[in-house]
């Protein structure tokens, strides 16, 4: 079905010559994500009431699908013999979860009548008919000009990184309870919440946005090693999570409701991330924020160390030590907002 709407809708020769299916998998697989979540929701119901081991392990397994996506994105944005538009709807495929949730946000705020997910799945049709028409074949291996972005674009990194590492530590608080978040929180905010401090911190967000996009956007042209494929791939989801972020702060909380956003606007209270139909897709949309994050500065960190002279083979062991160290991290964070407590009230 698929094939015949890409067939109509572009009229280039190169369609007429044998249909890559396997192309078309990440727009699938994305857009199945809300379905997914669905599911997962139907099983779980809106009360945290005794179930069944099937029903959980039913309810674990379709969350862990729906995990799979972004990275089943990652797998396929490797393949060499992938042409530019193929590749692209790869790496887009990979911010479905906080794309959605950007969606939702939006959807909110014009009080859209459709439900979200037939617009995710119009969006994702248009995209994929995009990616067939825009299809121009480049060699792996062929040099991506990029001039001083990257340098830049690396440096706001760092900078970055210690709000970063200061957010990601609040929300770790979580496991111990509101009041210690809210805690930590309230010294954070003496310093990003300020006069000065926001407007800066909101500028190089939108900075680091602008420049990871068009970093991604020169370096999904052609295909790459898979170090590489995961730092282009981490660095768009990124872009579009912060972006989203803003968006569901300034705009939708501040600006449209008018309510603070603590802990409770995070976590979906008093419903909960677990136990309500919207909310569900914020655990995987925060969870991969956090673990992304993470990552793709261990992937810039393996990048500065090779650059210098670093034995290749010992920043990979980094590298990986560095990733599964995010997932650790991304894990806690999300148990903390899924109810987890480490302490006892």
């Amino acid at each position: 079905m698929m094939e015949a709407f890409v067939r109509q809708q572009c009229s280039r020769p190169f369609l007429e010559k044998r249909f890559d299916y396997l192309a078309l998998v990440p727009a699938g697989a994305a857009i199945c994500y809300p379905f997914l979540l669905d599911a997962f929701h139907a099983i779980v119901g809106t009360q945290a009431i005794n179930l069944s081991p099937l029903a959980i392990a039913g309810a674990t397994f379709i969350l862990l699908v729906a995990f799979v996506v972004p990275f089943l994105g990652i797998a396929l944005a490797c393949r060499p013999t992938s042409d530019s538009g193929s590749r692209r709807l790869a790496y887009a495929s990979v911010a479905s979860p906080t794309l959605y949730v950007f969606l939702g946000v939006v959807q909110a705020l014009i009080k859209s009548p459709i439900p979200d997910e037939i617009v995710w799945c119009v969006i994702w049709l248009a995209i994929a008919n995009w990616s067939r028409c825009a299809r121009n074949p480049v060699a792996a291996g062929v040099p991506v000009v990029v001039g001083g972005w990257r340098f830049v674009h690396g440096v706001t990194a760092v900078i970055l990184s210690l709000y970063v590492v200061f957010h990601l530590a609040n929300h770790l608080f979580g496991l111990i309870g509101p009041d210690a978040h809210a805690a930590v929180m309230k010294i954070g905010r003496v310093v990003y919440r300020s006069a000065a401090g926001e407007p800066l911190l909101v500028a190089t967000m939108l900075f680091q946005i602008g420049t990871g996009l068009f970093l991604a956007w020169r370096w999904s042209a052609a295909a790459h090693d898979f170090q590489r494929t995961y730092q282009v791939a981490s660095g768009g989801y990124l872009s579009v999570f912060i972006l989203g972020h803003m968006n569901s702060v300034f705009v939708y909380a501040r600006g449209s409701l008018g309510i603070p956003t603590d802990w409770n606007f995070a976590i979906g209270a008093p419903t909960g991330l677990i136990h309500d139909a919207w909310n569900i897709r914020l655990l995987p949309h925060y969870a991969l924020g956090a673990f992304f994050v993470l990552s793709h500065l261990a992937s810039g960190l393996r990048g500065v160390l090779i650059a210098h002279g670093v034995d290749q083979r010992n920043a990979d062991r980094l590298w990986g030590v560095c990733v599964m160290m995010s997932a650790i991290v991304a894990t806690a964070i999300i148990a903390g907002m899924s109810g987890v407590r480490i302490l006892d009230s």
